[in-house]
Formats: structure tokens, sequence, C-alpha cells
């Protein structure tokens, strides 16, 4: 027998709740936000820190699948390292190849003039070749 919690009901009658019974899923977009985050190492605070919100807005989004305000899209889909697009799902995500302080590292290091950026790549490419 399932246990059964009995809660008051809009006309004060009892309405049951089956322990059973399932939670929604997520919408896709908060299923996406989530993977996301996750994939580039960062928690709720860190992202919330990045685009300049709170955490709670994160989990929000994350929980509810509510796209944040079109001022955000920006600054969140840069922080994450996607196009506005593939965070909202409009394009299929790219494949994750660095995470964490390796992808901070790539990310600044595609920031340099062209030359550093060429010896970088010699370096990252003999290091693969080593290992």
């Amino acid at each position: 027998m399932q246990a059964q919690t009995f809660l008051p009901g809009p006309d004060f009658q009892n309405v049951v709740y089956d322990a059973g019974m399932s939670k929604a899923a997520r919408p896709p977009l908060a299923v996406r936000l989530a993977t996301l985050r996750k994939d580039a190492g960062l928690s709720q605070v860190d992202l919330a820190k990045r685009i300049n919100t709170s955490s709670s807005n994160v989990a929000f989004w994350e929980q509810t699948g509510t796209p944040p305000r079109g001022e955000v899209l920006p600054a969140l889909a840069g922080a994450l390292g996607v196009s506005v697009d593939e965070l909202l799902g409009v394009t299929p995500q790219k494949p994750a190849i660095a995470k964490g302080r390796l992808q901070e590292a790539f990310h600044a290091a595609a920031k340099l003039p062209r030359r550093q950026q060429q010896k970088i790549v010699e370096v990252v490419e003999a290091l693969l070749k080593a290992g």
C-alpha cells in the first residue's frame, strides 16, 4: 500500500497526493541550460557571478525552462561558450572538448594575436604527440 498525504483542496476537502506520482519532466531549455553550465565546469553561483545576476535566477531558468531576458542571453551564451542560437536550441550543441580551466585558457588564447596563437598550437600539438 502506498503512503498518502492529505492536503486541503480549494473547497477545504482533502485532495489525495499519491507518493508514487512522478515529478513532471523538466522542459528541454531547462535541461540544456543545466547541461551547458555543467559542461563549462561552472556552479550556478559561478555562472551567476559571470553574468551579473543572482544564483536564484540561474536555478529558476534551469528548473522552469523559462528563458532569460533578451539582454541577458548574449552574456549567458558567452559565459557558457556557445552561441545564443545554441543556447536556445536553435542549432545543435557543439560537443564539449574542453572543460573548466582548460576551456578558459583556450578562450583567452583565442583573443591573442595570431602569431602567439600559432605558438600555443605548436606546443599543444607537441604535447599531444608525446602523450
